[in-house]
């Protein structure tokens, strides 16, 4: 048994540039947030700041709610 056909000598080099790319994505995202942190500490109102905030909390929350459930059902399975 050999390797799989994606790790052979002529995917390899694909192989290391998708993972240079996925280990730089985060750095470009860690930009942007510094980027919306200038744009509402600047405003005077805070309005935007708050909506933002509240936007988070949501996004949060939704995977959550989403991992609970499966739980609740899997637990309602294994009950009955």
């Amino acid at each position: 048994m050999g390797l799989p056909s994606f790790f052979k000598s002529s995917n390899k080099t694909l192989f290391f540039v998708l993972i240079i790319g996925f280990i730089m994505v985060p750095s470009l995202g860690e930009a942007q947030c510094a980027m919306c942190r200038a744009v509402l500490e600047s405003e005077a109102s805070g309005n935007t700041a708050e909506g933002v905030n509240n936007g988070i909390v949501y996004l949060m929350a939704i995977p959550y709610v989403l991992v609970a459930g499966i739980f609740y059902f899997i637990y309602r399975k294994m009950r009955s």
